[in-house]
């Protein structure tokens, strides 16, 4: 059984209350006392109850993170383990914890009331939401300081995102001017707001140069590598001569699905990825991708939220990151 601030009490030859300043840092209590209270507590290791005195003094120091994407999505996709490193070290910086909130999607959005209810967090980090996440409705009708890791297309809510439409619109405009001229796409969920943007800059791009867009050339995957392989075999039968892929991830898949088509890359079909994941630089061949600051994603949006949990008060932050396409040899123009 975990020793209480009543044993210390006794061990020391004090009251309850001197224990409970002397923990606390309270200067009134005399140098003799303080020593022999903290003489006691080293000898013993006690450790105070972290999540009482949080709740005694209104603030955690603890973040929590919400990704309703699936616990298998979060541990098999290479985005996440960036963002999560970077909310990571900014929280260290900042000295606070992030307490990552694990489970299914429909489980997360049922007991997101038990996230904002329980005191144990002072504030909260989604990412990987939908357009209509219930999840984004309860935390807006809350008092809790949260952050979006992605830009929420109707509600005027604190969030930090990428140029997702700037990126997909150069990837795009650059097979283009490679001579493409049925480049194809592989979206993600259509009711994500990234695959949205995404979706809109690579038909700007077709827009700009006067290339009719055929919905036959876009396919909806789900941001998994899996899901780019199978797209990427419709996209082969269609006869498209590029294709942009919505994330690194389905990249890898349609290169894959190319590749077991007997089908050359980039001779016959020249592709472009976004993320630009450390692994992309190591495909066969190495490729082409938007990149798109994923752990400066979590560290800046940490800082952030502690800075409106300590500026309640202040308008709501909207901080778009740009992107940069990095050329490799995917795309024909190494």
């Amino acid at each position: 059984m975990p020793l209480t601030l009543e044993d210390i009490a006794k061990f020391s030859g004090v009251s309850r209350s001197t224990v409970s300043r002397v923990i606390n840092g309270d200067k009134k209590v005399s140098p003799e006392t303080r020593e022999k209270v903290m003489e006691v507590i080293s000898k013993i290791n006690f450790q105070p109850n972290l999540a009482a005195r949080g709740l005694a003094a209104g603030k955690t120091n603890v973040l929590g993170m919400v990704i309703p994407a699936g616990v298998a999505r979060i541990f098999s996709d290479p985005y996440f383990p960036i963002l999560i490193q970077g909310v990571s070290a900014a929280c260290n910086a900042l000295d606070y914890t992030v307490m990552l909130w694990l489970a299914e999607p429909e489980y997360e959005r049922r007991t997101i009331n038990q996230i904002l209810h329980s005191g144990l967090v002072d504030g909260v980090i989604v990412s990987s939401m939908l357009m209509d996440d219930p999840i984004i409705q309860s935390l807006a009708s809350s008092k809790m300081p949260f952050i979006l890791i992605g830009r929420h297309p109707s509600l005027d809510v604190n969030y930090l995102d990428t140029d997702n439409f700037s990126g997909a619109q150069a990837a795009t405009d650059h097979l283009l001017r490679l001579g493409h001229k049925r480049v194809g796409t592989i979206t993600g969920p259509e009711n994500m707001i990234p695959s949205y943007d995404r979706l809109q800059g690579y038909r700007e791009a077709l827009h700009n140069r006067n290339v009719p867009f055929l919905p036959e050339l876009v396919q909806e995957g789900d941001f998994s590598e899996q899901s780019g392989y199978a797209c990427m075999q419709n996209l082969i039968a269609r006869r498209v001569d590029a294709v942009f892929a919505a994330s690194d991830a389905m990249a890898y898949g349609a290169i894959r699905a190319i590749r077991e088509s007997g089908l050359n890359i980039p001779g016959d079909i020249a592709v472009v990825g976004f993320d630009d994941l450390p692994g992309s630089a190591n495909t066969n061949p190495p490729l082409t991708s938007v990149r798109q600051p994923i752990y400066r994603l979590g560290y800046h949006g940490t800082e952030t939220l502690v800075d409106i949990i300590q500026h309640p008060e202040s308008q709501p932050r909207h901080v778009i990151l740009p992107t940069e396409l990095v050329i490799r040899e995917t795309c024909g123009a190494h």
